[in-house]
């Protein structure tokens, strides 16, 4: 009928569709004990969860044995990201169906149906994959952090000729659905910021400025875009849309959220299940306490010398939340040993970094991206419609992303031209805000801003496309002469082989510094042309003695 994992000696947990209903008596046989046995079970009382109004939502069933399972091997429950990484599960195919098989996959982050489960991919083609006969197998992490814990269970397969897909329900769901089960879980939950009750947060319509930061925080968060964004003013515009946001990525809230309160809020505010791996409030909290959650949240081992440098290098890249850091125990120190260290590294990491302020974000700590609340200063009321500053925010955010790819190649040199940071995203909040006043101030303000913006990244990639030019002269000047003397200089001759050597490297190891670059090519030239006017020289001079 399906798999399952043992929890301990008398409980098993499974999908509901597997049993076929709460009231229903299976026999349980195990495959990973020695020696094997098998032994009756039910539905422990409360513990089926099927919704019959959603197929994406609630599959899970704890099953309790009649007789103790003679086997000290078991299994502990994991709350983990569910981003990326190598998983395999373990099922019964019907051809397989007497001692099983496992199947490899993917963590594909969101399953695509707007509920609960997390998508998985095939690992390798042509190797078993989920079919029927392994809903209920233990999800298990191979690689990375939590690698060794179940961190789900398979609740779904699918397949298309050369197309397959399965879908998984995490822990931290499961958890939800079936709270009996939480002796068995262990990790930190993906969100810390939610209320007591862990229900999503109203986002209304009619809140401008709350709906804009939503969707311009979901926009970032659900694009190509990595590095950090400060959120300042918390205690001017509240936190409530920023809990909201990260708990519709959250696989705890999704479980006591209906699928209409993720509908009827306004469209683009919602996240993919499991699109923020970590979230806490540091309000009140010490930097042992924000830390220590990061070492549990993301499977680190206790005591971890350096956790930050940690998460940086993780792979997959993380998504994090930090919110409320300067309402912390000790803010200096959260800033010093946990934000400044994110900060600096986290686009040139690819880690996606949110951190959060009540008050204004401190001077010292850089940051890709700001969502500034506040206004917008008014300049020259002039002609200009909200339409046209939108169309004029469109061609900025295109710059931008632009000068970001410009940037990739720009952080080859030394002391290479700094991409100015986005502008696009805060404009385009304040306008969302500001757009019922059509010739307002602020109108003029934010198309001055996108126009002295468009000039910054202009002149940013200009000087960019400069070193790029150098840098290609400098190749062009040097392979001529590299060939010219190959024709005719010594392969035995060391200084010019080191000088060579010396200009290749300074115009392709990376960071390139052009000036030394330059020099060192001219080095190289002299020596060519000084080594080609000597042989010439004594060319000459030979023909001058036989003409003699």
């Amino acid at each position: 009928m399906g798999a399952g994992i043992l929890l301990d000696e008398r409980h098993v947990l499974t999908c509901a569709h597997v049993v076929g209903d709460e009231n229903q008596h299976v026999k349980v046989r195990s495959v990973g004990c020695s020696p094997e046995w098998d032994a009756a079970a039910r539905v422990a009382p409360g513990s089926w969860v099927y919704r019959d109004d959603d197929p994406w939502r609630g599959d899970a069933a704890l099953l309790v044995l009649d007789e103790a399972a003679p086997c000290e091997s078991r299994a502990a429950l994991w709350r983990a990201p569910i981003s990326g990484g190598k998983v395999r599960a373990y099922g019964f195919p019907q051809v397989e169906r007497e001692y099983g098989i496992s199947a490899d996959a993917e963590l594909g982050g969101d399953g695509g149906r707007g509920g609960e489960f997390g998508l998985l991919n095939p690992a390798q083609a042509g190797r078993q994959w989920i079919e029927p006969g392994f809903s209920g197998a233990g999800v298990l992490k191979l690689d990375g952090d939590h690698a060794g814990h179940v961190i789900g269970i398979v609740v779904a397969d699918f397949r298309n000729e050369d197309a397959k897909a399965a879908w998984m329900m995490p822990v931290e769901t499961i958890l939800r659905y079936l709270p009996g089960i939480a002796r068995y879980v262990a990790g930190e939950p993906a969100n810390r910021l939610s209320g007591p009750d862990d229900r999503l947060p109203e986002l209304v319509h009619g809140d401008a400025l709350s709906v804009a930061l939503t969707r311009e925080l979901a926009r970032l968060l659900t694009s190509g875009w990595t590095g950090t964004v400060v959120l300042c003013g918390g205690d001017s515009t509240g936190t409530a849309w920023l809990v909201r946001l990260v708990g519709t990525a959250d696989p705890a809230t999704r479980a006591k959220t209906s699928g209409a309160e993720f509908t009827s809020g306004p469209q683009d505010t919602v996240l993919g299940l499991g699109t923020i791996d970590a979230a806490y409030d540091a309000r009140g909290k010490s930097v042992t306490e924000v830390t220590q959650y990061l070492v549990e949240r993301f499977g680190l081992p206790p005591g971890h010398p350096a956790p930050i440098r940690e998460l940086l290098r993780r792979q997959p890249s993380a998504c994090l939340v930090i919110d409320g850091a300067d309402r912390a125990a000790d803010p200096g120190a959260l800033l010093r040993e946990v934000l400044r260290p994110l900060a600096i590294g986290a686009r040139s990491r690819g880690l996606r970094a949110v951190l959060g302020f009540d008050g204004p974000v401190p001077e010292s700590l850089p940051h890709d991206v700001s969502l500034d609340p506040a206004r917008v200063s008014g300049g020259a009321i002039g002609e200009a419609t909200a339409g046209d500053v939108a169309a004029r925010l469109a061609q900025l955010a295109a710059a931008e992303a632009a000068a970001a790819l410009s940037d990739k190649s720009g952080r080859r040199f030394c002391n290479a031209p700094k991409l100015p940071p986005p502008s696009a995203p805060r404009l385009r909040v304040r306008l969302a805000v500001a757009s019922g006043d059509e010739h307002g101030p602020e109108i003029a303000g934010i198309d001055e801003a996108a126009v002295t913006a468009l000039a910054e990244i202009g002149s940013f990639r200009e000087r960019v496309q400069r070193l790029d030019d150098r840098l290609d002269e400098l190749r062009k000047t040097l392979e001529p002469y590299r060939v010219r003397a190959a024709r005719w200089a010594s392969e035995e001759d060391p200084e010019l082989a080191r000088l060579y050597t010396l200009a290749s490297g300074a115009l392709f190891l990376v960071p390139i510094d052009l000036d030394a670059a330059d020099a060192a090519v001219a080095r190289y030239v002299a020596e060519v042309n000084r080594i080609d006017h000597l042989r010439l020289t004594a060319v000459s001079e030979e023909a001058n003695c036989g003409h003699a």
